[in-house]
């Protein structure tokens, strides 16, 4: 079956004279380093073979869990969540009112004399595209949004360039708004 160049291995099993084809670890600690056996003496030593051989309980349920995530680090993967429900409510708090229906509060409200800073965030950007002022509900951003469209929608002035850029700015403004109120 070989041909004259190539070399015939003799199974690892004492006294056997057999070609040893079938590798097998030696050790649990040394997995790269291997028997060569016949499929008879492979087989025998697969049935006697026991990975976990004088490790605890404990070590081996630690050995699951380790190799059920791939032997890798992992991380709780539901803090995002409640990391993300926390900027949510801290936006709303800081440049929404809190609509009553909606919440299980009657929420707070900014003071309407109040300064406010320059446009700096998506939000701030889009409450002055919407022509609104912090604090406000989605109803009202809704509200805006509708009677900017009716005005600004291209069908309504011409087919006007400068309306259809600004209807473009209207409705990126709104979906704005409407992600930072959770409704995306």
């Amino acid at each position: 079956m070989h041909g004259p160049n190539l070399a015939f291995r003799c199974c690892d099993a004492n006294g056997c004279s057999a070609e040893g084809i079938h590798r097998a670890p030696k050790s649990r600690d040394r997995l790269n380093e291997h028997y060569w056996f016949c499929l008879d003496h492979v087989r025998l030593y697969n049935r006697s073979w026991d990975y976990c051989a004088g490790l605890s309980e404990a070590e081996i349920e630690a050995m699951i869990r380790r190799d059920t995530i791939w032997q890798r680090p992992t991380w709780p993967l539901g803090a995002w969540q409640q990391r993300e429900r926390d900027l949510r409510a801290r936006v709303r708090r800081d440049y929404f009112e809190e609509e009553p229906a909606s919440r299980s509060g009657a929420g707070t409200r900014r003071d309407a004399g109040q300064e406010h800073p320059a446009a700096s965030t998506p939000m701030d950007e889009a409450l002055r595209a919407l022509d609104l002022e912090p604090p406000v509900s989605f109803t009202q951003v809704k509200a805006r949004y509708r009677a900017l469209v009716k005005i600004h929608h291209p069908d309504a002035n011409g087919g006007d360039k400068a309306s259809e850029e600004r209807l473009k700015a209207i409705n990126h403004a709104y979906n704005t708004l409407k992600g930072s109120f959770g409704l995306s």
